[in-house]
C-alpha cells in the first residue's frame, strides 16, 4: 500500500482526477451490474464510463507533457551544467501518470463493453 501512495505521490497533480474519475466508473459500473442483476437493463449512466474511459487517458498524457515540462525546466535551472537528476523527477512524473491514465482506463473498459453489450440485448 505505502508503494501505491509514493507512485500516486510521484505522478504530480494530474493524479488526482484520474483517481477521481476511477472511483465515479467504477461506482456507475458497480451500479449496472447490480441493476442489471436485478432485471433492469437499460444503459443510463453507460455515457459516462465511456467518457471516463477515454478521458483518463488524455489526463495521463497530460501528465506526461507536466513532467516534461517540469524535467526542462529543471535542466535550465541548473545554469547550462548538464544534471541527469534534475530530470529524473519530472520524467519519473510523466512515466507514472502515462502509465496511470492507462491502467485506469483498461480497468474500466472491460466491464463497460459487457455491460453495454448486455444493456444492447
Amino acid at each position: 500500500m505505502e508503494k501505491l501512495v509514493e507512485l500516486f505521490v510521484a505522478g504530480g497533480p494530474v493524479m488526482w482526477p484520474i483517481l477521481i474519475l476511477s472511483v465515479i466508473g467504477l461506482a456507475i459500473l458497480a451500479w449496472k451490474a447490480f441493476e442489471f442483476r436485478a432485471g433492469q437493463r437499460d444503459g443510463r449512466g453507460l455515457a459516462v464510463v465511456s467518457t471516463i474511459i477515454t478521458a483518463e487517458p488524455m489526463l495521463g498524457i497530460l501528465g506526461t507533457v507536466t513532467g516534461i515540462m517540469q524535467t526542462f525546466g529543471a535542466l535550465n535551472a541548473s545554469g547550462g551544467t548538464a544534471n541527469p537528476m534534475a530530470a529524473t523527477a519530472g520524467i519519473g512524473e510523466a512515466l507514472v501518470t502515462t502509465a496511470a491514465g492507462l491502467v485506469a482506463s483498461l480497468v474500466l473498459l472491460f466491464p463497460y463493453n459487457i455491460l453495454a453489450d448486455k444493456a444492447d440485448d
